[in-house]
């Protein structure tokens, strides 16, 4: 028994073949479940650094900030919120080229989106689809709700599209006008220890790109954090994308 083991083994490993995966292992290897809230990192010893509500005007500084810092963001995108996403094309191909994770927000981030149909959710997920294909040549398996509603039709639908569904265990109220320092306390007295942070950021706020997050990244080199994207974070490095079927549009 010993010696067909090693008999197969060795000629797998000799045809460059792939071991088999258990039925758990294809489970893992297969990363997040789709249509279920995720809150944190699935480790310790990491943070994800999460911006909503762009590309704006602020991203490439954003992408510049993090990049020169040794430090990877995810940015959940939309199509229109901030002005039509391929104006800011070359900013999310920045980001992607460097290896920043691009992941979707809604192509018009309605206020209802809790509330939404299937199919009018449906259609918000896929409009922005074909817009990053058409960008970045791949779509996203990850999303993070529109004002973190997970309500209605949500989870499902997200679910039937293979979707990873991101809330956050830190809010930094930027949207809530809090300053830079008030953000920064939220994080000081939440801790580094336990499974990583994933927090709710904006790229569209200057405080939040200019000082937050240079100070996060110089507060996770403090407290010994690897800085790096929410698939990352939740074991599935290779599972942020997909692809997927572009057009020729260029505008929204």
């Amino acid at each position: 028994m010993l010696f067909t083991f090693s008999l197969v083994a060795s000629l797998c490993a000799a045809a460059g073949a792939k071991p088999i995966l258990t039925p758990i292992q294809m489970i893992e290897a297969a990363g997040p479940a789709a249509g279920v809230v995720i809150t944190k990192c699935s480790a310790p010893g990491q943070l994800a650094l999460a911006y909503d509500d762009g590309p704006y005007q602020y991203t490439q500084k954003l992408v510049d900030t993090l990049t020169s810092g040794g430090a990877k963001g995810t940015f959940f995108v939309t199509g229109t919120l901030y002005g039509c996403i391929y104006g800011q094309k070359a900013a999310l191909q920045s980001a992607y080229a460097n290896g920043h994770q691009i992941a979707s927000h809604s192509w018009t981030h309605p206020q209802n989106f809790g509330s939404l149909s299937t199919a009018d959710l449906t259609s918000q997920m896929t409009k922005l689809e074909t817009a990053l294909v058409n960008i970045i040549g791949v779509k996203p398996t990850y999303m993070r709700p529109p004002y973190l509603a997970t309500g209605g039709n949500v989870l499902p639908t997200m679910k039937t599209l293979g979707y990873r569904v991101i809330t956050d265990d830190i809010d930094t109220n930027d949207w809530n006008n809090y300053t830079p320092a008030q953000s920064q306390a939220l994080f000081t007295k939440a801790g580094a220890s336990g499974n990583g942070h994933i927090p709710l950021m904006h790229e569209t706020y200057a405080g939040t790109v200019n000082t937050l997050t240079p100070w996060l990244i110089n507060w996770a080199k403090t407290n010994n954090l690897k800085i790096v994207t929410v698939a990352q974070c939740l074991g599935d490095p290779t599972g942020a994308y997909v692809n997927g079927t572009g057009n020729s549009q260029t505008t929204c």
